[in-house]
């Protein structure tokens, strides 16, 4: 059974980082695209970031770039995200997803597996 377990959220203050671990088992996806989505109260699930199988290839929401850094650990089935300069409007649920089987890479829909989330909140 996969399963996608994501940690590292909490509560920080504005302009401070965290950083969100996503430990994937029950399959290997180190040929696969992994990312994070993020869903904030009364809003729809929104694309923060993706990478592809071999760390190289990495793609960003507009309104995270130049704060936000992706990156994977093939040895682990892992991925990270490390967030920098947080904003209040960075407050969300953050999950994980796994093995993009959609065409559009910032497309729910499009990701086979999906972890439960982690909170993130950023205090004004």
């Amino acid at each position: 059974q996969v399963e996608l377990v994501e940690s590292g959220g909490g509560l920080v203050q504005a302009g401070g980082s965290l950083r969100l671990s996503c430990s994937a088992s029950g399959s290997d996806f180190s040929r696969d695209t992994m990312g994070w989505f993020r869903q904030a109260p009364g809003k729809e699930r929104e694309f923060v970031a993706r990478v592809d199988w071999s760390g190289n290839y990495k793609s960003y929401a507009d309104s995270v770039k130049g704060r936000f850094t992706i990156s994977r650990d093939n040895a682990q089935n892992t991925i990270y995200l490390q967030m920098n300069n947080l904003k209040p409007e960075d407050t969300a649920y953050y999950f994980c997803v796994a093995l993009l089987t959609g065409r559009d890479l910032t497309v729910a829909s499009g990701y086979r597996y999906w972890g439960r989330g982690t909170q993130v909140t950023v205090s004004s």
